[in-house]
């Protein structure tokens, strides 16, 4: 076992992983970070729960749509979209 170390938000924390899953956990720490700092940037400092309530949603809001583009992948073209263009592109909850 792997103990690695993830700063997020001004604070570290430490999390147990297996020995290969260290990189994919610090990919996936430097991830969120990245998005927890451009909604800093754009919004200001309005709260830490609030900007990692963002940054979750913004996460979910991609996975989302990956979600959708493999399901319209999966079972073809719809009639009521336009299949030239992504599903990440026609959805979004936050620009």
């Amino acid at each position: 076992m792997a103990d690695v170390a993830i700063n997020f938000n001004g604070r570290s924390y430490r999390f147990a992983c297996g020995d290969n899953e260290v990189q994919r956990l610090e990919e996936i720490a430097k991830y969120l970070t990245g998005k927890l700092e451009a909604l800093t940037r754009e919004h200001g400092n309005i709260g830490d729960e609030r900007l990692m309530l963002m940054a979750a949603l913004v996460v979910a809001d991609e996975l989302f749509d990956a979600r959708a583009d493999v399901d319209e992948l999966l079972q073809g073209p719809s009639d009521n979209t336009d299949s030239t263009e992504p599903a990440a592109t026609r959805r979004t909850a936050f620009g």
